[in-house]
């Protein structure tokens, strides 16, 4: 059964089942245009079927709204080419308008022709974000287990004998010649430093659930902002972009605020070489977003509401771009690598998500929160 749509193309009724399809699927017809699409993919793409319907997946009049990479062209003209069923994995879909705020979502690309529809293709896309989520959260959690036996460990061994080899500096200084002076000094400035680096640690010790209550993202978001703006990031261009109908998170604001504040920092640590250097601070709702399931709840636990905080930077390095949450991880030359260690234990605490998108010129670290 078609019809024919103002456009003068013909739109496909692809038949019974369609629309109860959990996947998102399209048809796209001989010429490459859309032709049908279920609900799922109205949602995952957030295309409207109006609007989609009689134009290229890939083509100009879709640029401003979906971007596909790699292009789904030649994976395409294989599937007519050939008559049989391909895929193409690790496909990613760049949603929404880069001017006014985007997502990016990847999926495996089922291609195959569509029975008798002569040269038409259907498209069934299989979103790999749930199976990222499981490996960061993993990892997330991983950090955490790790962090709290690091710090255990090292404050208890560490800090007691550090502060007999500071008081003994400072008093060899107290009589010692200018000369030795100078050197006691940097025995004890070098000794505070690494008290300042255990207190850090010692945090990840401390396994006090956080005090959770409705909080307005956008207040902790602004606190960011203005400490930021006046403060470390002085000569960086930060735009706020918030969804102002977003409704409460279930968080503890200071430590939403310290996650917040140590991920802008580290963002502005990044920009130092960066010409025109931004950080973006977006706030939005994701229905879709949920914890994977588990035992506790096989449904997964629902996180709709998005913080994300994005940067222009050189991204981070391929080597340690899987393991940024690991203790003792780092970018920097000077970095202890314990700041996102540190961030992925208080969200694991908060039952939330934090992941991480990064490529040269843009990164991105999203967390996903419950609604209060």
């Amino acid at each position: 059964m078609t019809r024919r749509s103002p456009a003068g193309f013909q739109e496909v009724d692809p038949g019974p089942g369609w629309e109860a399809l959990p996947l998102p699927a399209l048809v796209l017809d001989a010429q490459g245009r859309v032709a049908a699409m279920n609900d799922a993919a109205e949602v995952w793409l957030n295309l409207s079927r109006n609007s989609t319907l009689g134009r290229a997946l890939d083509g100009d009049e879709m640029i401003t709204r979906l971007r596909i990479q790699p292009p789904l062209c030649p994976l395409i003209a294989r599937v007519i080419n050939s008559d049989e069923a391909l895929y193409q994995p690790n496909v990613r879909f760049e949603i929404g308008d880069r001017a006014g705020g985007h997502q990016d979502r990847r999926a495996l690309v089922h291609a195959g022709p569509a029975g008798p529809i002569g040269g038409a293709v259907t498209l069934l896309l299989v979103p790999l974000d749930e199976g990222s989520m499981q490996s960061q959260n993993r990892a997330v959690r991983s950090a955490a287990r790790s962090a709290i036996g690091m710090a255990e460990m090292l404050a208890h061994e560490i800090k007691n004998p550090l502060a007999g080899i500071r008081g003994a500096a400072q008093l060899i200084g107290m009589n010692a010649s200018p000369e030795d002076r100078e050197m006691a000094e940097m025995i004890v400035s070098e000794s505070k430093r690494i008290v300042s680096l255990l207190e850090q640690v010692e945090r990840f010790g401390d396994t006090s659930a956080p005090n959770l209550r409705p909080i307005n993202v956008h207040d902790v978001l602004e606190k960011v902002r203005r400490s930021a703006a006046v403060g470390f990031a002085q000569k960086i261009g930060i735009v706020a972009e918030y969804d102002p109908s977003l409704p409460d998170a279930l968080a503890d604001a200071d430590q939403l605020t310290q996650v917040c504040l140590n991920l802008v920092k580290n963002a502005a640590q990044a920009l130092t070489e960066t010409d025109h250097p931004a950080i973006r601070l977006r706030s939005f709702y994701d229905h879709a977003l949920r914890l994977p399931p588990d035992e506790a709840d096989p449904a997964g636990r629902p996180l709709p509401l998005q913080i994300e905080i994005e940067d222009n930077g050189p991204g981070l390095p391929p080597a340690i771009a899987d393991q940024v949450f690991e203790p003792f991880v780092s970018g920097r030359e000077n970095g202890t690598g314990l700041g996102l260690a540190l961030v992925s234990k208080i969200i694991t605490d908060h039952g939330a998500l934090i992941r991480v998108d990064s490529r040269p010129g843009r990164t991105v670290f999203r967390i996903s929160l419950p609604k209060a």
